[in-house]
């Protein structure tokens, strides 16, 4: 397995796209809307918030098509007629597109083609005005011009339908793609992370499953799949799971679906990864309960809390429990191999979403990109609709880059805090925590009132409701980078040198004489100095007792 797959290991450690993707449909939700969520994780990404302004293009146009990852230059493709407006992952008719990368076989990869994931995202993004049509594009541009990234998951959803599609090249010279693309019923969600998620699938069901003619030609061509054709199935022929795939993929998608499901524990050997009869997870469930807005960020912000597989209670967080660990994966000592956790939230994150598609609004209304620019533990998300043409300041800041640090973006200014917070997490966290909630509470709040503005301009002038909504979202996250400048200044003076400054109403207390009152030493949390004092023995012990 090892020689003919790609590991999945390898991918979550170390790829461009190890990344977590979560889904409801729209009887999911408990306001109707379709929500879907993608973290792009990965050392060393820098980007912020895309912008594709909407355009008219006259015949013989070309598209220059640039690698989204290095940025290589792969050729030129005839561009579409008409083009549409694309913020972030999310375009003017609340198209939504999100992946993760699962790898496969890897004699399925063809670098020789012209369309990277990316590319083919946003290419798709501009052309698209519902997900079928999306799926649509997307098949048709791979099968055109090929496919040259290795096997991609992609979610693609609008504000009535929610897709799961998977899709591979053919290899060297193979040019297009094999695919299979199944709608999520209305009422279910599902999840996807580093790991192919589809199996067998209904083939009679034109309506809800869409796959290449050549899906199952294709792998019975190249001997990897000789049953019926009612038999075939995606993830074992293609990228079949192994211990990586399982523990540090399957098991965000495990940890996700357990929130909604009171027995999804039943699956936890599957998510364990160690035993090869477990049984697999489902696609997709039904959840016990409505998910909301709310609860989908805090999907994203999960580290196995309260879990087999949590973050807490070894050495491994260091003395203030982070629930984060040190990449690779893997590690040896004495010649013996070791792994880490890989949860949803990860300091990798170059950014992440949750986008929020709603029917009965008009589009540039319902549509809303719910955005942060680091980790999303670590940020708040803050709105940014979906017909906006311009990006703020902060997620899109002339100067800053990845080796250039600006203050002015946002990429920066959190993970200045956040980098500060991980490494004392228990003491520091909470401090953030109580920010970030409560700018995302007032969020909450000012949507409804903000969106009936919107609605009562838009009856009379669209162009009028639609920049009062950009400004809005612009205002929004220039004071939450604001608010960022101002927590990071707090937690230096606060938390300087592992100590902690008492406060009295929201201020540092002071001496009758000015002076800041005298600090707090709160020394080693009892968990890890009985640790500690396991780990060395008697050699700390005191004399004096």
């Amino acid at each position: 397995m090892r020689k003919i797959f790609i590991s999945t290991f390898l991918l979550c450690a170390v790829a461009a796209s190890a990344c977590t993707n979560l889904i409801a449909g729209k009887k999911a939700t408990t306001d109707g809307s379709v929500l879907c969520t993608y973290s792009a994780d990965d050392y060393g990404m820098f980007i912020g918030l895309c912008h594709f302004p909407a355009g008219k293009h006259p015949k013989g146009t070309m598209r220059s098509i640039y690698d989204w990852d290095d940025n290589s230059y792969h050729g030129q493709i005839p561009e579409a007629p008409e083009t549409y407006n694309v913020i972030g992952n999310i375009n003017e008719f609340q198209v939504t597109i999100g992946e993760t990368t699962y790898g496969g076989r890897e004699e399925m990869i063809d670098t020789t083609s012209m369309l990277d994931y990316g590319s083919l995202i946003y290419l798709t993004l501009q052309r698209s005005k519902s997900a079928r049509e999306a799926i649509s594009v997307m098949t048709n541009l791979a099968e055109t011009y090929g496919f040259r990234s290795s096997g991609e998951t992609f979610t693609i959803c609008d504000p009535n339908e929610a897709w799961i599609m998977e899709m591979m090249g053919k290899g060297p010279g193979g040019k297009g793609a094999v695919w299979v693309a199944l709608r999520i019923p209305d009422d279910a969600i599902c999840a996807h992370a580093n790991q192919s998620r589809i199996r067998k699938f209904n083939q009679k069901d034109k309506k809800n499953v869409l796959f290449s003619k050549d899906c199952i030609k294709f792998a019975r061509e190249k001997g990897w799949f000789t049953g019926k054709d009612a038999d075939f199935d995606w993830c074992e022929t293609y990228a079949p799971a192994d211990f990586g795939g399982r523990r540090f993929c399957d098991a965000r998608v495990w940890s996700f679906f357990r929130r909604f499901d009171k027995g999804f524990d039943r699956y936890l050997p599957w998510a364990m990864g160690k035993d090869p009869n477990a049984e697999p997870m489902p696609l997709w469930i039904i959840p016990d309960h409505k998910v909301s807005l709310q609860e989908m960020k805090d999907c994203m912000r999960d580290h196995y809390e309260g879990t087999a597989l949590a973050l807490d209670g070894d050495m491994g967080g260091g003395i203030w429990e982070m629930p984060y660990r040190p990449t690779p994966l893997s590690y040896t000592v004495d010649g013996k191999k070791y792994f880490c956790e890989r949860p949803i939230s990860t300091q990798q994150s170059a950014f992440s979403y949750v986008s929020q598609m709603r029917s009965w609004l008009p589009r540039q209304i319902g549509g809303v990109l719910w955005f942060g620019n680091d980790d999303g533990n670590m940020v708040a998300y803050t709105p940014i609709y979906c017909g906006n043409t311009v990006q703020p300041e902060c997620y899109n800041t002339p100067g800053a880059s990845d080796v250039q640090f600006s203050d002015k973006n946002a990429y920066w200014v959190c993970n200045w805090v956040s980098n500060m917070v991980y490494p004392r997490y228990s003491q520091m966290f909470p401090s953030l925590k109580e920010v970030r909630d409560s700018l995302e509470k007032s969020y909450n709040e000012q949507q409804k009132v903000v969106e009936e503005k919107a609605l009562a301009l838009y009856k009379t002038n669209e162009a009028a409701a639609v920049k009062y909504l950009n400004d809005y979202s612009n205002e929004k996250a220039q004071q939450m980078l604001e608010r960022w400048r101002e927590l990071a200044i707090y937690l230096i003076v606060k938390y300087n040198d592992m100590i902690i400054k008492p406060e009295k109403d929201g201020k540092f207390e002071l001496t009758k004489t000015g002076l800041g009152a005298r600090v707090k030493r709160p020394g080693f949390p009892e968990n890890f100095a009985r640790r500690l004092a396991k780990t060395t023995g008697d050699k700390f012990v005191h004399p004096e007792q």
